[in-house]
């Protein structure tokens, strides 16, 4: 009888200690996948935000540096539509005449084909509770001349809300460590780039 009841608690502390080993096994792999996950659509959102800023930017020659001009040039603002035909005086065929056949919203041409879109949505960082993403624009001298720059971000802390804290610490620490963003960003302040820090 005391062996069996020996067995069985043996049984038990071997399901108690597995299941304490799976488990963390396990929790580093569901945060990555929770983060990979969570950080394909602050892409998207942050791939969205460049597109207006460049169309933004052809139309006012520079970026906006906040949201509620952006947001009302893409509710009203228009682009034209413009047909490119081969100049009928040029026998080489390589000078071309712009025609402008009409006008288009801006959030028609770079929305239009996504289900659901909100633009009023686009400033707000998915998974923050409603957090909006920091937005900057400005100028930079580079080689003496004046080059319009813009920056839009999501930390590590705002978009992964709700996960494992210990984790969010460590992600944003080894950023830091090596002077990088902690988190996703597109664009710079100090460059002249639109790249994101994810391609």
């Amino acid at each position: 009888m005391k062996s069996l009841i020996i067995k069985l608690a043996l049984l038990v502390v071997i399901l108690v200690l597995s299941f304490l080993v799976y488990n963390s096994i396990m929790q580093p792999v569901k945060f990555n996948e929770e983060k990979l996950a969570r950080e394909v659509e602050v892409i998207q959102r942050l791939k969205d935000i460049r597109s207006s800023q460049v169309f933004y930017r052809m139309a006012n020659g520079k970026y906006s540096g906040n949201f509620d001009s952006l947001l009302t040039f893409l509710q009203i603002g228009e682009i034209p539509v413009v047909k490119l035909v081969p100049d009928p005086n040029d026998t080489t065929f390589t000078k071309t005449i712009s025609d402008t056949l009409g006008y288009i919203k801006v959030s028609d041409s770079l929305f239009r084909k996504r289900k659901n879109f909100n633009i009023r949505d686009l400033k707000i960082v998915p998974f923050s509770d409603g957090a909006a993403f920091e937005l900057s624009a400005g100028e930079i001298d580079k080689g003496g001349v004046k080059v319009g720059v813009f920056e839009a971000k999501a930390p590590f802390d705002v978009y992964l809300k709700g996960m494992d804290e210990q984790r969010i610490n460590n992600l944003i620490a080894s950023r830091t460590d090596i002077d990088k963003f902690p988190g996703l960003k597109v664009g710079s302040m100090e460059e002249p780039s639109t790249d994101g820090n994810w391609e």
